[in-house]
């Protein structure tokens, strides 16, 4: 599996620095091999073009959302404290990674349709371990019974989203993760029981 080979992970955290400092159009492959360190056919072994870097750039980024919910639901909490979790996990993650979260908020938006339909794909297991949070809610009575599950998931995720783009749009001039209580609690009152 190519995850595995040593210059992989070199090259996708590479990436996100070089995209987040030149933008996706203006992120030639030759300066994502300067700053990993690789001659530029090296890129090659382990990606087919600069489009399925910056796929696989989310998709090894996501990882780290979608794993550390799934390892959430299986615990023993409430639906309550795994939203809580899911909530405070997407903005410690991203507030440690300012060239990540330049390249997850602004970046991946401006691709073309094929890369959007794939980055969707990915995006559609973190929105499946929230599905699972609000499902296990309903069911044990903590979240509304009546509530549309598919708009709570839009209103949720749309909500974190927007307060990470607008951090990132405002250089960073507030604390992402001291959000994270308020954006909780918010969320949280409008879909309680």
């Amino acid at each position: 599996m190519k995850r595995e080979k040593p210059k992989y992970k070199q090259i996708i955290d590479a990436a996100v620095i070089v995209i987040a400092d030149n933008g996706y159009h203006q992120a030639q492959v030759s300066k994502i091999a300067k700053q990993a360190g690789v001659a530029d056919g090296t890129i090659y072994l382990y990606f087919k073009n600069k489009e399925d870097i910056l796929i696989s750039v989310f998709r090894e980024k996501m990882a780290v959302f979608i794993e550390s919910l799934q390892e959430v639901n299986q615990e023993n909490t409430t639906a309550a404290e795994k939203l809580e979790f899911m909530i405070t996990n997407h903005f410690r993650v991203l507030s440690n990674d300012k060239y990540l979260a330049r390249v997850t908020q602004l970046e991946l938006r401006q691709s073309n349709r094929d890369i959007r339909l794939k980055i969707n794909a990915v995006l559609k297991e973190y929105l499946e371990q929230l599905d699972t949070i609000l499902e296990e809610g309903v069911k044990a009575g903590e979240f509304d019974a009546n509530m549309d599950l598919r708009l709570a998931r839009q209103l949720i995720f749309g909500t974190v989203d927007e307060v990470t783009t607008s951090w990132v749009m405002k250089d960073h001039k507030f604390d992402l993760t001291a959000q994270a209580p308020k954006v909780y609690q918010l969320l949280l009152n409008g879909i309680k029981g």
